[in-house]
């Protein structure tokens, strides 16, 4: 999962993007990328690993000069943590070409192969994402002249289209010329799409969410649509095209559940407000299927399921506490490459609140279970805090498959639910009784914000992946790449064009 952002202004843009990229960086804490369009037509590039904070200090603000520009933020799935690997990526010909990608194609093998028997064009990291920037500048450079116009533009991201898979929402800059935003034809992620006035002439800004427009003043417009491309002049002059054949909304179900943060509104659905509703439908399941379940206190798991747990205890008519202290400034426990290492992350990142505890039967509510390792360490403090009983309601239903389209889930053998029923997974993780959101209730909470909305991503719930092109042989592979000592040896033989950290 990565967070993109794209800046189109008549003034720098480089603060502004910075502070976009720090309201997006819960979709990605391994790397950090600006670049920007400086007076002499060159990129201004500053990209390595870490925090939005840690990567930008002021001399590196200062040299990103420029009204144009676009960011990212990114963690790893399949590929390597390397710096080299970060975004945004950026090649010489046609024009000057830079582009910065949240996704993951699906048939990035193939597209590698395309790229050198067709163009000769070389790819130098495992990242899908400079696949994707060279197909992309490929097709821009088949009408072989170099005043480009919009629809040279929409028909180059129409062949794109046609050659690539997955999920992807991309914005790209071509000196000379302006600033495309692209969408995969299922929109599985999100992209948005916003402007402000200033001085008399608009300015225009594309993110993967709406709370990024908020912080910098943009107002929201709308969302990009599936399949379709939008493309702006540096001047300002906007134009929009749909460039796929058969687009279909399906957006990904967990960025409601978890990626995207409460404030943001994502293809017509407040965040916030369709985590409420998953609280309220597994509430009422809760009461309907656990009448003689004697719970005290609903606590969460802080923070995506606050609001989620919040309204389970409105439900039930039970007291809300919170019982954890969250540390804010521990890294996220997916990137750890070891398990013993997972663990330890999961006990520095949270702390009990004895009292909350102490004597008490709670139920505690998590967003959702998928390795097991956090859920079956979170309970083993309450027990320690003095919990007597520990039930466990999840607002998403058993994830029994790997996510293929940017989300860094393990692969089926190392997801708990995967060929286990819920007492199963109860006793695995150590809790009295445990409960799951049944799939309808969790598309119906999103779709009761927005019923256009017909189906969605599910996969990870379903295995049913929406691109139909997932086979057995894919998923072997990546789980091959996926693994604990696939990562590290990415790590060691990443690349051998390393940039290193400096300031």
């Amino acid at each position: 999962m990565c967070g993109i952002v794209g800046i189109i202004s008549q003034t720098p843009v480089n603060q502004a993007i910075y502070d976009a990229l720090t309201v997006l960086q819960h979709r990605g804490q391994d790397a950090a990328g600006i670049v920007t369009i400086d007076d002499e037509n060159r990129f201004r590039l500053r990209k390595a690993n870490g925090l939005v904070s840690d990567v930008f200090q002021q001399e590196h603000m200062l040299r990103l000069a420029g009204n144009t520009g676009i960011g990212h933020v990114r963690y790893p799935t399949a590929g390597s943590s390397s710096v080299s690997e970060a975004q945004p990526f950026y090649v010489n010909s046609p024009y000057g070409l830079t582009l910065v990608h949240n996704g993951n194609l699906t048939n990035s093998a193939e597209l590698k192969e395309k790229l050198f028997n067709l163009a000769r064009r070389h790819v130098n990291t495992n990242s899908d994402s400079e696949l994707l920037l060279n197909i992309l500048a490929y097709h821009l450079d088949q009408p072989q002249k170099y005043a480009l116009t919009p629809q040279d533009i929409f028909n180059a991201v129409k062949q794109t289209h046609k050659d690539i898979r997955g999920a992807y929402a991309c914005i790209a800059m071509i000196i000379d010329h302006g600033m495309v935003a692209f969408r995969d034809p299922h929109g599985i992620r999100p992209l948005v799409l916003g402007k402000r006035e200033e001085n008399g002439k608009t300015e225009y800004m594309v993110a993967s969410e709406s709370v990024a427009l908020d912080v910098v003043g943009f107002e929201f417009m709308r969302d990009v649509a599936p399949g379709e491309a939008i493309f702006i002049t540096f001047d300002g002059e906007l134009y929009a095209e749909q460039c796929a054949d058969n687009p279909v909304l399906t957006p990904c179900i967990f960025e409601y559940v978890y990626f995207a943060r409460p404030d943001s509104c994502i293809d017509g659905v407040s965040v916030y407000a369709a985590r409420v509703h998953m609280g309220q439908r597994l509430g009422e399941k809760i009461a309907r299927e656990w009448q003689d379940t004697d719970i005290d206190v609903v606590i969460p798991v802080p923070e995506t399921s606050n609001d989620i747990a919040l309204r389970i205890a409105n439900v039930l008519n039970k007291p809300y506490r919170q019982g954890f202290v969250k540390n804010r400034y521990v890294g996220r426990t997916f990137i750890m490459p070891g398990q013993a290492q997972r663990v330890s992350s999961v006990r520095r990142k949270l702390n009990t609140i004895a009292s909350e505890f102490k004597g008490k039967n709670v139920l505690l509510v998590d967003d959702s279970i998928v390795r097991g390792t956090t859920s079956e360490q979170i309970v083993e403090m309450a027990r320690a805090a003095g919990a007597k009983k520990v039930y466990f309601a999840s607002a998403a239903p058993e994830i029994r498959y790997p996510n293929v389209y940017g989300i860094d889930m393990p692969t089926r053998s190392e997801l708990i639910a995967y060929e286990r029923n819920t007492d199963e997974i109860a006793k695995l993780i150590g809790v009295d009784k445990l409960v799951f959101q049944d799939l309808a209730d969790l598309t119906g909470s999103v779709q009761q914000e927005n019923p256009s909305i017909k189906a969605f991503d599910c996969s990870v719930f379903t295995g049913c992946y929406v691109t139909g092109d997932i086979t057995e042989a894919y998923l072997d592979n990546i789980a091959e790449q996926r693994n604990d000592a696939a990562k590290k040896k990415r790590e060691k033989d990443s690349s051998n064009l390393e940039i290193h950290n400096e300031r």
